[in-house]
């Protein structure tokens, strides 16, 4: 009898301190909550499994996300579900529109699913979030995060149109890593969005974001931060890439606060107007904060 040779299991790694957050739950967030599930609505915070959450609800700020809660893309490193979305839901702008209102906020995040079913990929429903938000707060600054809408520039116009306060569309990773991290997505194509709002918008301030910890190298992310400088690009956020079930695109490793603080030097060195990296930092992190810098380096 031959005897089953010993397997060894590598243990998962442990979060480091800097990645620990204490879990939601204050008087704020419930109430945020509440809205949230009255008014049927989905958030980019719960569906992506933010670890800002708790602070950023707690503050009395949220990213809604609309056009559905089911992509019709399957990018390896999302933790938002992918398939076949339901049919549009019309009502949802007035919606959006009325939870900004109750919650009397300042400032949107508005970002949606990929909806490459539709024929502008949901531009229109963007467009009607941004003016039924502007209707009810016209002091609410509007923010959007946007997908590709597969490098059409009819939709990317319908958006900009509306003149949302900044435009967001994260880059995500290095071009090297597209293919298999960033299904259906092209590197080219978003730089080419990133300039193409600039064109159309000069006046309206474009932002991206990267995530950290999928495999690039060092020089990899400089060259995309010259890239996206080139594109005109005012605003970065860097953070650190959390792998959200072992289904998921593998985190190569965690980076110390240390080395985004550099990351962060070298991107002010190249001209951005404002950069948000730390591990906890996300698209929509301190995005009021992002927005207010970019107003006053202008004025």
């Amino acid at each position: 009898m031959v005897e089953s040779p010993l397997v060894f299991v590598k243990p998962r790694e442990p979060k480091p301190e800097w990645l620990k957050v204490r879990a939601p739950g204050s008087e704020n967030y419930l109430r945020l909550r509440g809205i949230m599930r009255e008014l049927k609505l989905n958030t980019v915070c719960e569906d992506a499994h933010c670890p800002n959450i708790g602070e950023c609800w707690h503050h009395g700020t949220a990213t809604f996300m609309i056009l559905g809660d089911v992509c019709t893309r399957a990018c390896t490193y999302c933790a938002v579900a992918h398939g076949k979305p339901a049919t549009l839901d019309i009502d949802e702008p007035r919606r959006v529109g009325e939870a900004v209102e109750q919650m009397a906020l300042k400032y949107a995040v508005i970002t949606s699913v990929d909806r490459d079913d539709q024929p502008d990929g949901g531009a229109g429903i963007f467009a009607e979030t941004i003016r039924d938000i502007k209707r009810r707060l016209p002091e609410c600054r509007v923010e959007v995060l946007i997908p590709d809408f597969k490098g059409e520039a009819g939709p990317l116009e319908t958006v900009l149109r509306a003149r949302p306060d900044v435009l967001n569309h994260n880059t995500e990773t290095v071009p090297r890593l597209y293919r298999a991290v960033r299904s259906g997505g092209k590197y080219p194509r978003t730089l080419e969005l990133l300039d193409r709002a600039r064109t159309f918008a000069p006046d309206i301030p474009t932002k991206t974001g990267m995530m950290m910890g999928l495999g690039e190298e060092h020089d990899e992310v400089v060259e995309v931060f010259k890239d996206l400088r080139k594109a005109g690009v005012s605003i970065l956020t860097l953070g650190q890439y959390l792998r959200p079930s072992d289904e998921h695109a593998v985190m190569t490793r965690y980076y110390h606060p240390d080395e985004f603080r550099e990351l962060k030097r070298i991107a002010l060195g190249l001209g951005f107007v404002h950069v948000e990296a730390g591990p906890l930092v996300r698209s929509s992190y301190h995005a009021h904060e992002q927005e207010s810098a970019y107003r006053a380096y202008r004025s």
